[in-house]
C-alpha cells in the first residue's frame, strides 16, 4: 500500500499534570489506540526515565481514511487526561539517504 500516511505522534508530561501512574496509563492508551488503527508501527520511543521531562513518540503508517477516527479518539484521551494537546506530525516527504550519494558543493 503506497497510499498510506506516515505520522509521528508525540505526547508529553513536562508540566507534571499527570502522576507517574496516570502518565503510564495515558501512554499505554495512546499507544494502544495508534496500534489499533495503524497499518504498521515503525517505532515507539520514550524519554529516559531519569530525565526531568516525560515525553514519548510513536511513528506509524495508516490508511488516510482512518485519520479522522484516530484523531477523534486522541482528542477524547487528551480531555480525559487533562492534556492541552497531542502532537500530530505527518511526514509530507520522506527522503532516504544512502551511501555513495554525492553532496552538493
Amino acid at each position: 500500500m503506497s497510499d498510506l500516511a506516515t505520522v509521528y505522534l508525540s505526547i508529553g508530561n513536562s508540566d507534571d499534570k499527570l502522576t507517574q501512574a496516570r502518565w503510564s496509563e495515558f501512554h499505554a492508551l495512546v499507544t494502544a489506540y495508534v496500534r489499533n488503527r495503524a497499518h504498521k508501527v515503525h517505532g515507539s520511543w520514550a524519554s529516559i526515565p531519569t530525565d526531568p521531562w516525560q515525553n514519548a513518540c510513536i511513528a506509524f503508517e495508516m490508511d488516510p481514511a482512518e485519520i479522522p477516527f484516530l484523531k477523534s479518539e486522541l482528542r477524547d484521551l487528551a480531555a480525559v487526561f487533562d492534556q492541552d494537546s497531542i502532537a500530530w506530525a505527518p511526514a509530507q516527504a520522506t527522503e532516504f539517504v544512502g551511501p555513495g550519494e554525492v553532496l552538493p558543493a
